[in-house]
């Protein structure tokens, strides 16, 4: 299959060496040219995972967008979501018929590129899909290199329009162990960011600030952020049952739990992650994507929905709150919200009709 796969991330050169490995035609396309030299003079990404080292060639390493997607079957997006508003923009001339676009995870972002591409006068008939993570914890090791510790083994996706969710399925399930959700927003808010990633940062933040490297996974994992967390899925987890989506809704404790069910990462995932000491980081948290992606886009948006459908959600809002104290911003006002997506004058069966059949040509 042809894909193309988007960004210069962690994720992103993830998936490009891990789609090559799986004999896919490969093409990764980076903004920034200087960054993505090393590949390009080597034709290659460094991989390591738990089958050793080795070189993965790619088909194509530009920074030309139209070279990278032309004729993809599949567009993989392994990016953070700061980065939609401006990419969406840049990628709606590019899409064509049949192609299928995946957003690992989204927080509603497959509504935003197809936004995107019918305010740009683009008709094409384009599926966009979104996940709950990414299907890699990864890290780069160097400029073409990069580890993956855990690869996901199962991967909710939900489809705009939901209309195209067993084309968009059929192409997906040749690259990953995708599962069938109902639409978009289903897949939207399954997304474990906003839900491990608050606590783990505000509850951390005096560690954070005062030693070089802290790794939040491993001793800034205590048993009462533990709860929080628990609880703070609890919100997402009620905030789903108002709209209607129904089980499974793939509770973050089975990611920490063997016995309960195999959560997306499958089983000892958080302990691989903890052991091969790649998130024992820096963290910024005025300017971490923990905090710009995760608190600011991910709580916002959750926090939106629920005042739209009148659900009372303490600790979502709690965060966002305390995190709009941190970087002295309102990030409530400023994030991903249904105001800002153009969608709190609809009624609840109007979405559910622009989630079936998507934004007319």
């Amino acid at each position: 299959m042809e894909i193309a796969v988007i960004g210069g991330g962690h994720g992103c050169y993830a998936a490009a060496a891990h789609l090559t490995g799986q004999g896919h035609d490969v093409r990764l396309w980076r903004r920034d040219g200087a960054a993505l030299a090393p590949i390009r003079e080597t034709g290659a990404i460094t991989l390591t995972d738990h089958e050793g080292t080795r070189d993965v060639a790619l088909s194509l390493a530009t920074d030309d967008l139209g070279e990278a997607m032309a004729g993809a079957e599949l567009v993989v997006i392994p990016l953070p979501c700061t980065t939609h508003e401006d990419l969406s923009k840049v990628m709606a001339p590019h899409f064509t018929d049949g192609q299928v676009v995946y957003l690992p995870p989204g927080t509603f972002g497959s509504y935003i590129f197809a936004r995107a591409m019918r305010e740009a006068g683009n008709a094409a008939d384009v599926a966009f899909a979104e996940t709950g993570t990414l299907p890699y914890l990864a890290r780069k090791q160097a400029d073409a290199h990069v580890r993956i510790s855990v690869y996901a083994t199962r991967l909710p996706t939900g489809v705009f329009p939901a209309s195209e969710t067993g084309r968009a399925l059929d192409v997906l399930a040749q690259a990953y162990p995708v599962e069938r959700l109902e639409d978009a927003l289903d897949g939207a808010l399954m997304n474990a960011g906003p839900i491990i990633h608050p606590p783990l940062i505000v509850m951390n933040a005096g560690p954070l600030e005062h030693f070089e490297a802290w790794d939040i996974h491993n001793e800034g994992t205590q048993p009462s952020i533990r709860r929080v967390t628990d609880a703070l899925d609890g919100e997402r987890i009620e905030l789903r049952e108002a709209l209607g989506y129904g089980a499974p809704h793939f509770p973050l404790a089975d990611h920490y739990d063997d016995d309960k069910e195999e959560w997306m990462y499958g089983d000892s995932s958080h302990e691989r992650l903890t052991d091969s000491g790649d998130w024992r980081e820096n963290i910024d948290l005025l300017n971490h994507r923990y905090m710009r992606e995760d608190t600011h886009l991910g709580l916002s948006f959750m926090a939106s929905l629920g005042d739209w459908i009148g659900a009372d959600l303490p600790l979502i809002n709690g965060f966002l709150a305390i995190g709009s104290g941190i970087t002295g911003e309102d990030l409530r006002s400023t994030g991903r919200t249904m105001e800002r997506l153009g969608l709190a004058g609809r009624t609840p069966d109007e979405l559910r009709s622009l989630l079936r059949d998507g934004i007319p040509a």
